[in-house]
Order: structure tokens, then C-alpha cells, then sequence
């Protein structure tokens, strides 16, 4: 069976007078119908430039595609023209971007903006765009959908502009939907909320979903694989339970334990990774985390590790993959407890809300016509 969508070695660089980005560099993955796949990374490490590529949103210049095929329904979408690619841009591929106020027009309503997709996409006049712009709107959970859709967007809370977004990318009926960072500047009661909707709509309507977040706490409730990036590289891959109970990159080591947790004690202190990301332009030689990397040797500076299987369909980028694990996590745990009880580092509130993966989703909260605050 095709999967729904292959990347295979895609490279998207940008040429700057300082030098060439190489933001994404040689990433391969698959996507099958109906999974929710979590693209994971701290900022800058390539995730938006990625989503953009697959939907042929680079800006060009400064960035260009320079390798790669992104086969979509078995057809590389790289190579079709660009009035072709509008076609699937928005009718079988839809795009949920960070921050819903740039993304949607401040001057027209709401239902302006819902009518011209549908009437674009899926050939409806005024009224039957009309009808299904408050239909799309009741489905994502937005009260009065008759009066709301007449209102512009400043008139709807962040939370409620996000559910905007949601219906239309879902308004033509996608089968799949790019979640970029959807609950940035939301509270956590409204980040909750916005996920479920989007998990239990994506699950009824059988969307293949892909989720760009930095939160390891949003991939282990809802994503079924996670890629893990680092630097434009796919470090580690493999499924949401995989990646948490038995990491295998010392870069996922450290995001895991760098999350507050409810499960441990108030005041165990949080243990982050050292130093910041590597220059793009200037990639260190070697391995691009080495310089961060606890476990690192002569070898990790001399070679680039190639993604090599862990297990059944858990991959890693790391020389030594068999020297972490959950025991590697256990006796890391160890080293900092000593460090703080020696009174060498003052522990720190961890006061988090990120919960171990499970398949029971929290109990949704209605939000009000006024929307969040």
C-alpha cells in the first residue's frame, strides 16, 4: 500500500550574504492515512522550514528546494506546476500556521474568508458557501456560529481565532492537515482544548495529521510516531511510546528531561541541555550535537552518524545508541540528585504540567463567547 506521503532526502537551504542555511538538510520520513505524526525540535532546528517545503511555500529567494522528492498520493509534487500545486494546496493539503492574527486577513469577516476557499475549492455559490462557513464553524466548537461569522478577527479571542483556522483548513476536506506550532501563545487550559479538537476531528474525518511543536508533552498524548530534529536532520524516529520510554539520541535524553513532569517530586530540579544550537551556516564537522553532548567521543567529532536502527522501526542518529536508553535516564537521575543534595546547584521549582503518555484524553472545557482571556 502507497503511503500518503513519502519525503524523501529533502533539502531546503537559504542563500544569505552571510552564507548558505542549511535548514533543512536530508530528511526522509513517511506518513500513512489517518496517523498523527509529531515533528519535534527546539527553535531553529528546521521543523517550519520543513512544513513550508511540502507545501512549496519557500520564499524564493532567499530559499530554495534544492533536493528532495515529497511524493504525495505517489505523485512527487516538487515537479508539478505551480497552478497545479494551488490545487492541492488547500484542497487535499491544508496548513494550520502559528499565530492565527497574521495568517488571517484583519479586514474581512470571518465568513468572507471561510466562503472564498470553499468557493475556490469546492466550486460553491454564496449561499452554499454561506451555509457550510456556520456549519464549519459549529463543528470546531465556536458558540453562535451565525452571529461569529458576520465578526472580523479581532473580535475573537486566540483561542477562538486558532478554531478559525482549524475549520478552514478542514472546510474542503483535506486528507492531510500541518499543524505548525498551533498552541503557541495559548494558556495551557486552551492549548488542551485546541489539541483535543483538532485530535478527535482529524480521527472522525480520517485526516493524516503533522504536528510541528517543541512540547514533548503535546507528542506523547496525541501523535502516534515522533521525528525528532536537530540542526535540519532527523535524529531519531520512531513511535510516541518508543521515543519516551527508551530514547536513543542523547539530544531526545535531554529534551525528555528538560520537561516538568507531575510524577516527580515539587522541588526535583529540572536538568537542561547545556549550550545552544549550532550555526546553520557553520555546522560543526562531526556530529551537529556533539558539542552539547554528554556522551560524546573522538569518533562523534570525526564522522556524521547515519540514522541506523535501534529496534523495529526506532532509528537513531548516534554512535553509541546502546549506552542510552531508560538505564542511561535512571543513572542521570542519580547524578543530579547527588549534585543537589551536595548543595552544589539549588534545586528549582518544577511546577510543569506535561503528563506521560496515555491514551486517556482530558475532559474538554467549554469556552464561552467572550473567549479566553
Amino acid at each position: 500500500m502507497v503511503a500518503l506521503l513519502e519525503v524523501k532526502d529533502l533539502r531546503t537551504h537559504f542563500f544569505t550574504y552571510e552564507g548558505v542555511v542549511k535548514a533543512v538538510d536530508g530528511i526522509s520520513y513517511q506518513l500513512e492515512q489517518g496517523e498523527t505524526l509529531g515533528l519535534v525540535g527546539e527553535s531553529g532546528c528546521g521543523k517550519s522550514v520543513s512544513a513550508l517545503s511540502l507545501m512549496r511555500l519557500i520564499p524564493d529567494p532567499p530559499g530554495k528546494i534544492l533536493n528532495g522528492e515529497v511524493l504525495f498520493e505517489g505523485e512527487d509534487i516538487l515537479k508539478i506546476e505551480m497552478d497545479d500545486m494551488r490545487h492541492i494546496r488547500g484542497g487535499k493539503m491544508s496548513m494550520v500556521f502559528q499565530e492565527p492574527m497574521t495568517s488571517l486577513n484583519p479586514v474581512l469577516t470571518i465568513e468572507r474568508q471561510l466562503t472564498e476557499t470553499l468557493q475556490l475549492h469546492k466550486g460553491m455559490n454564496q449561499h452554499q458557501s454561506r451555509v457550510e462557513s456556520v456549519d464549519l464553524l459549529a463543528r470546531v466548537g465556536i458558540p453562535d456560529p451565525d452571529k461569529r461569522v458576520k465578526q472580523y478577527p479581532h473580535q475573537f479571542s486566540g483561542g477562538m481565532r486558532q478554531r478559525v483556522m482549524i475549520a478552514m483548513a478542514l472546510s474542503c476536506n483535506p486528507r492531510l492537515i500541518i499543524a505548525d506550532e498551533p498552541t503557541t501563545a495559548l494558556d495551557v487550559t486552551i492549548q488542551a482544548q485546541i489539541l483535543e479538537l483538532m485530535k478527535s476531528l482529524t480521527t472522525e474525518f480520517g485526516v493524516a495529521l503533522i504536528v510541528i511543536t517543541h512540547n514533548l508533552g503535546v507528542v506523547a498524548r496525541y501523535a502516534d510516531r515522533v521525528n525528532i530534529m536537530y540542526a535540519g536532520k532527523i535524529i531519531e524516529r520512531g513511535s510516541a511510546v518508543e521515543i519516551y520510554t527508551n530514547p536513543r539520541h542523547p539530544y531526545t535524553v535531554g529534551l525528555l528531561r528538560s520537561v516538568p513532569r507531575l510524577d516527580q517530586p515539587r522541588r526535583s530540579r529540572l536538568d537542561p541541555i547545556d549550550g545552544q544550537p549550532p550555526d546553520l551556516i557553520n555546522l560543526p564537522p562531526g556530529c551537529s550535537f556533539r558539542v552539547r553532548c554528554r556522551w560524546a567521543t573522538d569518533k562523534c567529532a570525526a564522522e556524521i552518524p547515519p540514522l541506523m536502527a535501534v529496534d523495529d522501526a526506532h532509528v537513531s542518529a548516534c554512535w553509541f545508541p546502546d549506552q542510552l536508553g531508560a538505564e542511561a535516564v535512571q543513572a542521570l537521575d542519580g547524578t543530579v540528585a547527588a549534585r543537589v543534595s551536595n548543595g552544589d546547584e539549588a534545586p528549582r521549582d518544577g511546577g510543569g504540567t506535561e503528563p506521560a503518555p496515555s491514551s486517556n484524553a482530558p475532559q474538554d472545557k467549554q469556552e464561552t463567547e467572550g473567549g479566553e482571556a
